[in-house]
This record gives structure tokens, C-alpha cells and sequence, in this order.
């Protein structure tokens, strides 16, 4: 039986807890959060602090907390022989995660971050269809991936720089940004991108738009948004022989449903009849286990020592790294 520790116990770090009470090898036995939670199960030890979360007697961290602190904790914990799992992003910076990659090297723990997107059944089928070769080659991507805001959006953490590491892109477009680097297998090298805030009074982005190309000349468009005024999720990927449509996604408030995976065949039709009416086949998704899955591999990972397949600390980097560029070529920050 493997003993956890999570650090942090908001909405994340509680939904971690609920899926590890599931898995018959693990049992949460610590937590560390800054205010101590009413209904904290009595079996579980509360620590008001992390070096005295490390000090328990426990295998690996669920660290699930502010970005600012995400690759001290994660380094720390490495060197306390612990296994970690990480939330996204992995760092505020390229620079914070490659401390804690090389901390990974020289050690033979289990490190995986929290790309939960990858799990999803649409995504999962997605990527089956795009490796069997029956779409041929893939030409480009579109991603929208936009909130709705909230009343107070402009108070929250995640706006304020020295804590995130920046606004909507590097919070939620970091997820879009890793399955397009996840379906075409290939890094984007080339950029232009507008980072801007266009409505919320914060020092952090609320909308990002990137064009991006790879070296095999697959381009991608981005648009990571907090002025969508409606939650949308959106990835349209076109291949030599049709498409495939990620439209919608599931979450605990369903607010990005329906998830439906659309799948185009390309047809030359008769240009006197009806042009660009492709037959399509949608699949509809109502079940979410992406969660389950997540804590799944990172807990097989570790009882039977094999390598983290989705989430990987190079996964992690290379995306981190887009995210950078993006707001380099920007220049959003550079006056900040």
C-alpha cells in the first residue's frame, strides 16, 4: 500500500484525494494546505507546513498548489526520496523546471505532471485513429479554448504574475498547447503571437493568440481566452484524407459539454451537385475517468517501475517552453 501526501487541498487537491481513496494501493495518510480543512477524515495527519508533510511516514506527493512554489516543492520532495505527482503547469518558468529536472536525473523516483486533458476518451480515440495512418498526414490544427469568467475572475491567484507565472495561456491554453504538440508529434519552432488583455483590470494575459509552425510545415493557431463569455473547447485537425474534431470536453461542472469527437472523410464531389459535405461520424462521450486514469499510471509507474508515458518532466519542459515563447514574441511582458 503506497502512503500519499497532498499539498494544498483546494478543488484539485481534493478531487486527487477522492480518486486515490479509490485505488486499492494507495491511502492518503498527510495533507498540507494553508487553512485546515473542517471535515478533514481523522486518519489523516494535517501538517502545517511541507517540510513537515515530508517528514511523515509517506511514499509520494500530490503537490497541488500555487504555481510559485510548484518547483521548490517538487525539488524538495525528489530529495526527500519521494515520488511526485505535479500539477500543471510545472513551473512559473523553463529556467524553475530544469532545476527540478536534474534533481530527477539523479534520482530513481517517479516524477509526472498533471496533463489530465491526455486522458480523456475523446482525446484517447483521437490519437488511436491519427497512429493508425488511415488519415495520412496532418496538415494543420486549430484550438480554441476560452472561459466564461466569473464575477470576481479579476481577484483570483492565477492573475497575478508573481504567483502563476502569468494569465490565461499558461493556466488553461497550456493544456491546449500540449495536445497539439501530443497529435502532431512534432515541436513548433516558429511563432508570432499577440498576448494581450483586452477586458479584466489584471496585470496578467486574458486573451492569447499564437500562429505556429513546425520544421515539417505543420502550422497550428491558438486561441487561449477569458473574454469567451461562454466556456468552449474546440481542436479541428485536418489530414491529407479528412478531419478529426475535438468539440467539447468533459468536466466536474459540465460546463464544456458535450465531448464529441467528429470524424470527416475527404470527398471530391461532383462540383455540380453539393461541394464540401463530407460524411461525418460523431461520437458522444459521457462518461469522464480522466482522473482516475491520471493517478492510475503515476501509481503503476511506481509499483511496477515503469517509465510515465503522458506527462513526462521533458513533456512538461517542452511545453513550458512554447508557453515562454509565446509571450516572447509577444513582448507582453518585457515592459512589466
Amino acid at each position: 500500500m503506497l502512503k500519499i501526501g497532498i499539498v494544498g487541498f483546494g478543488k484539485i487537491g481534493q478531487i486527487r484525494a477522492l480518486e486515490l481513496s479509490k485505488n486499492e494501493h494507495t491511502i492518503v495518510k498527510a495533507i498540507f494546505d494553508i487553512n485546515e480543512p473542517y471535515n478533514l477524515d481523522s486518519s489523516i495527519v494535517f501538517c502545517h507546513s511541507f517540510e513537515e508533510l515530508l517528514d511523515q511516514d509517506i511514499d509520494a506527493v500530490f503537490i497541488c498548489t500555487f504555481n510559485n512554489v510548484l518547483a521548490d516543492y517538487t525539488t524538495k520532495a525528489l530529495n526527500a526520496g519521494k515520488h511526485v505527482f505535479c500539477e500543471k503547469p510545472p513551473a512559473r518558468t523553463s529556467k524553475e523546471l530544469l532545476s527540478v529536472i536534474e534533481v530527477e536525473r539523479n534520482s530513481n523516483l517517479i516524477l509526472k505532471y498533471g496533463f489530465n486533458h491526455r486522458y480523456h476518451y475523446s482525446v484517447m480515440e483521437a490519437k488511436k485513429i491519427i497512429e493508425s495512418g488511415s488519415m495520412g498526414k496532418l496538415l494543420w490544427l486549430r484550438g480554441v479554448y476560452g472561459k466564461a469568467g466569473s464575477i470576481d475572475y479579476d481577484k483570483n491567484w492565477r492573475n497575478y504574475r508573481e504567483y502563476s507565472g502569468g494569465g490565461i495561456l499558461i493556466d488553461q491554453g497550456i493544456h491546449m498547447l500540449d495536445l497539439m504538440r501530443y497529435f502532431a508529434n512534432q515541436d513548433f519552432i516558429h511563432i508570432n503571437s499577440f498576448v494581450t488583455t483586452s477586458y479584466w483590470n489584471i496585470e496578467a494575459e486574458d486573451n492569447a493568440f499564437a500562429i505556429m509552425q513546425s520544421n515539417e510545415k505543420v502550422t497550428a493557431m491558438l486561441h487561449s481566452s477569458a473574454t469567451q463569455w461562454k466556456h468552449k473547447f474546440l481542436l479541428e485537425m485536418c489530414f491529407e484524407e479528412g478531419y478529426i474534431n475535438l468539440d467539447g470536453i468533459l468536466s466536474a461542472t459540465r460546463s464544456y459539454a458535450p465531448e464529441k469527437l467528429v470524424i470527416g472523410r475527404r470527398e471530391f464531389e461532383d462540383i455540380t451537385f453539393a461541394m464540401g459535405k463530407p460524411k461525418e461520424t460523431t461520437t458522444w462521450f459521457e462518461n469522464d475517468d480522466s482522473w482516475k486514469l491520471e493517478v492510475d499510471e503515476f501509481i503503476d509507474a511506481i509499483l511496477n517501475k515503469t517509465p510515465i508515458i503522458n506527462g513526462t518532466s521533458q513533456d512538461a519542459f517542452e511545453t513550458l517552453r512554447l508557453v515562454e515563447r509565446i509571450y516572447e514574441n509577444s513582448g507582453f511582458y518585457s515592459d512589466k
